[in-house]
């Protein structure tokens, strides 16, 4: 593989819903360069980027692979992503990853969820956009109107960069060509249309474009073109067939000279500082002669290769046998191997310059989103983190066999490490080990994945559902700790005052003692009592959150004053105040995301009704398919999966993601309420 500069990079993202045909496209793109001799296909499970056993079974992504291959001299990182909403984390993740999204659109279904999403996703990432409309040698297309929804969803800037031709044997380009035969549309229109939009960038190319009439030329073009990409006022569409080769071409000639290389893409959010302290912007610039900083945007435990960090250059040249510190890390590792990545295969490289994605492994210290570098001057520098769904899908877990609970930890540790949206929690309370993911298609790849490749089977259940508690109101608590019994006693009293603060502002301890009636050796203890209190719940057992405690007064006594003493009262006069504060119990409310048959959308909305739900839209989607979108209680979804497929004969799907907390409604708080203290009765 001949050394390129990095001006001679591009990195490209694969998005979209699932099944739009984006590990497929890869493959077109591979073949067309002469990375791979032949074609494979995700039916046949022998696919570049869909290597693992899990995804050949499932017949699509379940995580997103890297592949590269060099076209016009040029060189093309490419990161194929899964496009079902579950597998949303390593999509959404890879975008950190490049500078350019390819949109990818299925010519026979139009826009769907996640096409949506990841164009929301890549916007607020400010990232070059493109859109490429595949599928088109499919029967009954209606492309023209495919066009004009995605402009009435997405824009006018969105516009055509070619045209299916020839019965979508072809595509023709309207950016250089004036004239000739497509499909649908006009390429005199096209062409016209564009060069108007991208003039429009530059006010000096724009006077002698309005003064002599004449098209500029392409290298004019390039400066404005790439402007217009950057600030988000071009999106252009390209046509292409995967299964053809129609349009492959066009698409390799249009990233190899109209994507952006490294210096021409929007920069990276970098910033320096810690967050919540004072922090500043930082611009990492793609100088392959400054000091490194590189950026791990997806880690995989391989079972042969340990930790594996996947990263993407952004300042200076990584070379093979340097030390790099990661985060604020003391002892740097050294890079002993250096990687590029094709599917499941590793290509050992010397060095990597701005703009190149590569690996290494075997080093335990790699976490995802850190930031790899070789200077302790770089230690606070971090970059934006990107903004993923809450992972609301939860089921409990336990090992069948006695004795594996380690070793299931161990295991659960690996697949959070790999996935930003699979979390695992621990509720002491419940002794529950609680897995939480997008939904029940994701969970359900976890554990077929501890099942395979990791020999472990677990028992599952519904979790307790993850209710809170907050106050209405400010009130006031005290409590007065005394034990005597005989020696030495304990003395502690307290006086707090609390008042309620926003949703999702969390929890604020205020020390406002004066005159030293609480010394403030104590003052911990106070805390310490204060937060048991929070966490074992007051109203039904649940952690309290969004309020601030203000300590004011108290008393100690010098002999028999406490550590012990002080923790108890804070507990005791924080319950007291919360009791007079208006508790109230919350519940997490989602939005769901229903794709149904048009006859069923009657007992969809009646069914979502009857579970506290409300409906916010209905969107058709063509095919006899549409989308229903709506608020629920997560606890009413717990049964959610065989309802749906019930009612739609099993067509139906739906996914979920967080959006709120919300109050319970008084009879379901009086009968967690009453439950609660039947609980706290029998201890």
């Amino acid at each position: 593989m001949s050394k390129y500069t990095t001006e001679a990079i591009r990195s490209v993202a694969l998005i979209g819903h699932g099944a739009a045909g984006k590990t497929s496209l890869a493959e077109a793109l591979l073949q067309a360069t002469g990375a791979i001799p032949a074609r494979g296909s995700v039916e046949k499970g022998n696919t570049v980027c869909d290597f693992d056993a899990q995804e050949k079974e499932a017949g699509h992504s379940l995580t997103s692979a890297v592949v590269n291959f060099g076209y016009e001299d040029t060189h093309i990182h490419l990161v194929d992503t899964p496009g079902y909403p579950d597998f949303a984390g390593p999509a959404i993740a890879a975008l950190a990853g490049v500078d350019t999204a390819l949109v990818v659109v299925n010519a026979q279904t139009g826009i769907e969820l996640m096409t949506e999403r990841m164009m929301r996703h890549a916007a607020e990432r400010k990232l070059c956009r493109m859109i490429v409309i595949n599928k088109i040698d499919a029967d009954n297309l209606d492309l023209p109107g495919l066009v004009a929804d995605i402009r009435e969803r997405f824009g006018k800037q969105c516009m055509l960069l070619d045209l299916p031709a020839h019965g979508a044997a072809d595509v023709v380009e309207v950016l250089e060509q004036v004239a000739g035969d497509a499909d649908f549309e006009s390429v005199a229109a096209a062409h016209r249309a564009l060069i108007d939009q991208i003039v429009e960038e530059d006010e000096d190319l724009l006077a002698r474009y309005l003064e002599d009439g004449a098209d500029p030329s392409a290298a004019d073009l390039h400066a404005p073109f790439e402007k217009a990409l950057r600030e988000g006022h071009l999106v252009p569409i390209l046509f292409v067939s995967a299964k053809t080769g129609a349009g492959i071409k066009e698409l390799l000639h249009v990233l190899a000279s109209l994507a952006p290389n490294p210096a021409e893409g929007n920069s990276p959010p970098f910033y320096k500082g810690e967050p919540g302290d004072k922090t500043e912007p930082f611009r990492a610039d793609p100088d392959a002669s400054k000091h490194v900083l590189a950026h791990v945007f997806k880690v995989v435990a391989d079972p042969y290769m340990g930790k594996i960090g996947i990263f993407r250059v952004h300042q200076g040249t990584l070379k093979k046998d340097m030390q790099l510190f990661v985060g604020d890390g003391k002892r740097p590792f050294k890079v002993a191997h250096l990687y590029q990545l094709q599917g499941k295969d590793t290509i050992e490289v010397e060095e990597l310059v701005p703009g190149d994605i590569g690996a290494v492994a075997k080093v335990d210290e790699i976490e995802f989103d850190c930031v790899l570098h070789d200077s302790h001057d770089e230690d606070h520098i971090h970059l934006v983190p990107l903004e993923f769904p809450k992972p609301m899908a939860g089921l409990a877990v336990e090992t069948k066999k006695k004795g594996d609970e380690q070793r299931l930890f161990d295991i659960l540790g690996k697949l959070a490490m790999e996935d930003p949206t699979f979390v695992v929690e621990r509720h002491p309370s419940s002794n529950e080990t609680v897995i939480r993911g997008l939904g029940e298609i994701h969970l359900k790849a976890k554990l077929e994945k501890m099942a395979g490749q990791y020999k472990l089977e677990v028992d599952t259940k519904p979790p307790r559902i993850p209710y809170r508690e907050t106050i209405t109101a400010p009130a006031e608590g005290m409590h007065r700790h005394k034990k005597q019994s005989g020696g030495a006693g304990q003395f502690g009293e307290v006086h707090l005052r609390i008042e309620p603060k926003e949703r999702g502002e969390g929890f604020e301890f205020v020390d406002a003692v004066k005159g030293g009636v609480i010394p403030g050796v104590f003052m911990p203890a106070v805390e310490k009592g204060v937060r048991q209190a929070l966490e074992g719940g007051v109203v039904a057992g649940y952690a309290v959150d969004d309020l601030k405690v203000t300590v004011f007064d108290g008393k100690t006594h010098a002999v028999d004053g406490k550590e012990v003493a002080f923790v108890t009262a804070g507990r005791k006069a924080v319950i007291e105040a919360i009791r007079a504060a208006r508790p109230i119990v919350l519940e997490p409310i989602v939005n769901i995301d229903i794709v149904v048959p048009e006859a069923a959308i009657g007992d969809l909305t009646g069914d979502l009704a009857s579970r506290r739900g409300h409906i916010t839209g209905t969107d058709g989607r063509g095919h006899g398919m549409a989308a229903i979108s709506g608020e629920v209680p997560l606890a009413e979804l717990n049964d959610y999966q065989s309802r749906l497929k019930s009612l739609t004969g099993g067509q139906g799907s739906y996914t979920i993601e967080f959006a709120r907390y919300a109050a319970v409604p008084p009879n379901v708080q009086q009968q967690m309420a009453s439950k609660f203290q039947l609980h706290e009765e029998d201890e």
